[in-house]
């Protein structure tokens, strides 16, 4: 049902894939109140959709614990600003998109200043410090799940949490035809093609580009007609990635993309990327991949020895499974031997016991999320 009302919706992404829900959340939103106005952080597709943005929001888009304390005294100062700003103009409910270790401390002092807070992306409560629960208790009024086992792990103990989908499993076609992706790129049918995906952070391509690139070369050697594809999110990352190209593997072909990251993903036949939203789109596409993924030293030996963590497996196409269907690797042995190892029989082979895998956790999660988000921010927002 339509309303009205003019209402004020705060909204805060902290990176890329946030953006991409929160642009979905605020169509879904203004077909319920078309006069509503959204205000926060927000990256150029929230913008698009009608958001005003406080901050860029490329300041929040910080990975590791090292390189967090390296923007920690400007990450407080945001937060303290943003914070504030919410207090004196309060919204009718603060909605904030992934990115738990800001919004979460954004959306505790909010709710405890009568402001209604959802926390849109769990946190990975359920895979390393499970403790954190009581503080996302504390912060927020509710948790908006994609995937179906964060909210069993919310039900057990009793934190208000719905399962919305995935909008990625919304928008990407049960039965993709990867013929348009590879018509649009300039590749026939027959070439056989390998995406590189090293993330969308500095640090992650920083950290990762060498050692695709060097597992890229190898198995070039091996299969001399693969053509390789690196789509890249901005200028920035374009102009890092080049740089590590040049110095790593200058003899190396590569075609470098401006953003297109889904046309790559959908026109390769096996992608080679890093841990994160990225692994579910690719897995949504049916296409094979292998998972690999590095922290700067310092931050991983911390994580190592100072965390307990719960699962056995980093990549969401193995979490949804409950069981290794790509291959992934993590730290020292994200290495080029490695990952060029595991790549070579998914170029050359049969990949249709894995596709049929991807099919099935595809219609699961397929539920049109933004909808369903919209929905579930509606009625916490008339709730008494």
């Amino acid at each position: 049902m339509i309303n009205n009302k003019k209402l004020t919706i705060g909204l805060v992404a902290g990176e890329l894939s946030g953006d991409i829900l929160g642009a979905g959340l605020i169509g879904a939103l203004k077909k319920i109140y078309p006069n509503a106005e959204f205000v926060g952080i927000a990256g150029p597709k929230m913008q698009a959709a009608g958001c005003r943005t406080l901050f860029d929001m490329e300041e929040l888009a910080v990975m590791g614990l090292v390189e967090v304390l390296g923007r920690l005294p400007r990450l407080l100062k945001i937060r303290k600003q943003l914070v504030q700003y919410f207090i004196d103009n309060p919204p009718d409910i603060y909605v904030g998109i992934d990115a738990p270790d800001f919004n979460l401390r954004v959306e505790k002092p909010l709710k405890k200043a009568g402001i209604k807070t959802v926390q849109y992306v769990s946190p990975s409560v359920w895979a390393w410090r499970q403790k954190r629960i009581y503080s996302i208790a504390e912060a927020t009024n509710l948790v908006l799940s994609l995937l179906p086992f964060e909210k069993s792990f919310y039900d057990k103990h009793d934190v208000p949490c719905r399962f919305v989908g995935h909008t990625l499993a919304d928008e990407i076609e049960l039965d993709h035809d990867s013929s348009a992706a590879r018509a649009a790129l300039g590749l026939s049918e027959n070439d056989l093609v390998l995406a590189l995906l090293p993330g969308s952070r500095g640090s992650e391509v920083g950290l990762l580009s060498e050692t695709y690139l060097q597992a890229a070369q190898k198995l070039k050697l091996r299969l001399p007609s693969l053509k390789i594809i690196v789509p890249l999110v901005n200028a920035k990352r374009r102009a890092q990635f080049e740089a590590i190209l040049k110095q790593t593997t200058p003899e190396l072909s590569v075609v470098m993309l401006d953003g297109q990251s889904s046309t790559a993903m959908s026109a390769a036949n096996a992608v080679l990327l890093a841990s994160g939203t990225a692994t579910l789109e690719a897995m949504l596409y049916k296409k094979p991949m292998v998972v690999g993924y590095k922290f700067k030293p310092l931050s991983y030996w911390i994580f190592k020895n100072f965390f307990t963590f719960n699962i056995k497996y980093f990549s969401l196409p193995n979490l949804l499974a409950d069981e290794r269907l790509v291959p992934e690797f993590l730290q020292q042995e994200c290495n080029s031997d490695a990952l060029a190892d595991a790549l070579y029989p998914m170029l050359k082979g049969d990949n249709s016991v894995l596709i049929d895998k991807f099919y099935e956790i595809h219609h699961n999660i397929r539920l049109d999320a933004s909808k369903q988000a919209a929905n579930a921010v509606e009625e916490l927002i008339n709730a008494d």
